[in-house]
């Protein structure tokens, strides 16, 4: 029995440490501090880190799978560089998943009627609260804060439609699009006023049951991201 137990220890252990280091890994990324293109071993990771070369590997190995980093068999990992083209492919995808969801909502799915018992109103406004906090990262130009805030709030939100797997896509997508754009916002001095804050006026309007809104909200919001990106990359 106890060999079972310490066993499971090990793997739980190696699987917590995975997750912690895949997870620091994406703030590095998200931050700019690792930047596209830029190449490490897994021994330059664990190295870093103090553990074991395994947990490393597999944190590197789910982080290329969600198209952060590029696997080399010879040569380790590298930050993916996405073009401003990924960039426009990102947001048409993450685009389809939403208006889908919209769509679903106007035929009458279920989680409308969730955000009507005292558990789904609560969860809404916890949603909105994340949001309040992007918006005043975004007003700061805090690049990192309002990450972080922006991706707990479309996680949240989109975890109140009930379905995991949805869930996970659409903040999979919403990751590599903000790794793609990352990379020329860190350019700009002052990102003051440059930085979609649209977040509660969203909230507000799906609380309405107002999916046109929501649409067009989303629509204005893509625009202005996939405009500011473009500007950039054209200098």
């Amino acid at each position: 029995m106890s060999g079972s137990t310490g066993t499971g220890t090990g793997a739980v252990t190696r699987s917590t440490l995975r997750q912690q280091i895949a997870d620091a890994l994406r703030d590095e990324v998200l931050a700019g501090r690792l930047g596209p293109g830029r190449a490490f071993t897994v021994k330059e990771i664990a190295d870093q880190y103090g553990v074991s070369a395994t947990p490393v590997r597999e944190a590197l190995v789910d982080l290329s799978a969600q198209g952060l980093l590029e696997s080399d068999q010879h040569r380790g990992f590298k930050v993916r560089e996405y073009s401003v083209s990924d960039y426009r492919d990102i947001i048409e995808a993450r685009s389809l998943v939403i208006r889908g969801m919209f769509l679903a909502l106007d035929d009458g799915h279920p989680a409308y009627r969730n955000l009507d018992d005292p558990r789904g109103a609560a969860a809404l406004a916890g949603v909105r609260r994340r949001g309040e906090e992007a918006q005043r990262a975004a007003a700061a130009g805090d690049l990192t804060v309002l990450i972080g805030y922006d991706l707990r709030f479309w996680r949240e939100l989109s975890a109140l439609f009930g379905n995991a797997y949805l869930a996970d896509f659409l903040h999979r997508l919403r990751v590599q699009s903000w790794v793609c754009a990352v990379q020329h916002l860190r350019r700009l001095p002052d990102l003051r006023g440059q930085l979609w804050a649209g977040h509660t006026e969203l909230v507000d309007t799906l609380a309405r049951r107002d999916t046109e809104g929501a649409r067009r909200i989303v629509a204005a919001y893509n625009a202005h991201a996939l405009a500011v990106i473009e500007q950039l990359a054209d200098g």
